[in-house]
Formats: C-alpha cells, structure tokens, sequence
C-alpha cells in the first residue's frame, strides 16, 4: 500500500537534511508504527506522505501513485488525524463533521455514528471551544474517518488522553485493521506502539535505524530467562533466575515448584520497545 524508497528531505531554511535515506513499505490493511523522539523526522516523513511536502528526493509510493503525482482526489483515499487540534471552535462537533464531510465527493459516514465511535455522541451538540484537548482529538480522529479512507495516518492517537478514552481508541485502531485500513502511527509512545503495530520503524535524526514487529524484537534483545520469587519453608523470601532453554529439566526449576513453597512471583524477563530502542539508538525518548 505505501512503499517508500531512498526519502530525503532538506527544508529551505535548514543547511542539514531532516530525513536521510529512508526506506520501508507499508503491506495493506497493517499497522505499522514509526518510533522516535520529538525532531527525529517523524512529523516530517507523514507530512511528506499525506501531500503536503512535495520537494522530497527519492520515491513516496500509495497506492502504487507517486505521492507527488497525486492530485486532489488523493483525499479522497486517505484520512489524517494530527496530533494538535485543528477545528472550528465556534462550531458544534457535529457541525464540524458535517463541513468536512461535504468536501468530499464520494459518501460521508453518518456523523453522529462516528462521533459515538470516539465516545463523543453526548457533545455532539456542544461548541467545540467548550471541548478539552482530550475531546479535540478524539474529534480529530472522527473526522478523518468520516470517508472511510483506505490508509490513515495517525500522530499520536492517544495523546491527552484519559485511560478509559486511551482504550476506547486502541479498541478502534485494531477495529479498523480488522476492517482492511492501512494505518501509520507516528508516536513516541512505546506501549501504544508495542500493543497495537504489526511492524515498528525506529527513526532517530532523520535515518531508521530499524524495522521489525515488537515480538521479534523483544526476543532477539529479550533475557531469554524466568525469574521466580518464593518463600521457603523458614519463612524467608528468595528470588532466583533460571534460563529458559531447557527449563522442564532444570532438577532447581523443579525442586521449587514441588517443594512446600509459596511462590509469589513468576515471570520472564522480557525487555521493552522503549529499551530496545535505548539499545540500538541510544538515544531515550524525550518528548
């Protein structure tokens, strides 16, 4: 659905180029995250994407059509929620959606069924300068789905959010992959892209430094080991780690479980998106 191949971008002002050399592709109906701190290209790369930088050097492919070779009806295909609200405030939430939606030509979702999609059908009716910045882009993400677009880009979907709201939104992402759409997220927020991407793509000072599924992350950086914490027979905590391979053989392992122990704690040692991406940029995420 989206093939990107040796992205440069260098802005006017700037003697540096923001973006060197990028390249990955997007498979239809993935969701496929793009991993970095504030300034490390994200926002540059989806703004070049959705046809609003057209000077790039290298190839930006949707829908097998050079992004720069696109023309209006381009918008038509693809739906951008961006992280800062961008709304008319002296407008209702449905007023709004029903604006955006006549700018297309094909048929618009009903919007009181999108808004009820984002947990917003009881403002509906409220001035969007009354709404929190939480209700501004839960109302961002409506409205780009209002065309039922094909491929959605979306800038930290669940910024300012609530963890009720934050969940209401993962539950919809995954709903919409299920459905067929192609979804990019940019974020610099680990959990969200660990629970919800199929792929991830670490970019730091405007070059991706790696590409893979959290899983397959997570097992070639991971401690491939399980550590057991237990209380013994005289009453003293223990904790003791045992390496995976082979572990229904390990005589300790077993002795523990059958022993008169209460076990309180078990678990691998799994590592996270967040020090993976420490370990193979060694940078943090700063926001």
């Amino acid at each position: 659905m989206i093939q990107v191949s040796n992205l440069s971008y260098c802005y006017p002002s700037e003697t540096e180029p923001t973006l060197q050399g990028l390249n990955f592709t997007i498979e239809p109906g993935e969701i496929f995250g793009l991993l970095g701190p504030s300034g490390a290209g994200k926002s540059t790369t989806q703004n070049i994407l959705i046809g609003l930088l057209k000077s790039y050097d290298g190839h930006v492919k949707v829908k097998q059509c050079e992004v720069k070779e696109w023309g209006q009806d381009y918008y038509e295909h693809i739906g951008v929620s961006f992280e800062l609200p961008n709304h008319y405030l002296k407008l209702t939430a449905v007023e709004n959606l029903k604006h955006f939606g006549s700018l297309y030509h094909d048929h618009i979702l009903d919007p009181m069924m999108v808004l009820d999609w984002v947990g917003l059908a009881d403002d509906a009716h409220k001035k969007v300068s009354d709404f929190s910045k939480g209700m501004k882009i839960r109302l961002n993400v409506a409205r780009s789905l209002l065309h039922q677009p094909q491929v959605l880009f979306l800038d930290e979907p669940t910024s300012g959010l609530d963890p009720v709201n934050a969940r209401r939104m993962k539950d919809l992402i995954l709903k919409l992959r299920k459905q067929g759409t192609t979804i990019l997220i940019s974020t610099h927020n680990m959990s969200v892209a660990d629970e919800l991407c199929d792929r991830v793509a670490f970019i730091t000072a405007g070059k991706i430094r790696m590409i893979d599924s959290p899983a397959a992350l997570k097992r070639k950086f991971g401690k491939r080991s399980v550590r057991i914490g237990y209380t013994n027979e005289q009453g003293k905590h223990i904790e003791r780690e045992f390496p995976l391979a082979h572990l229904g053989q390990n005589r300790d392992f077993l002795n523990i479980l059958q022993a008169d122990s209460m076990i309180d704690t078990i678990h691998t040692q799994e590592t996270t998106l967040e020090h993976i991406f420490i370990q193979v940029t060694g940078q943090e995420l700063v926001v």
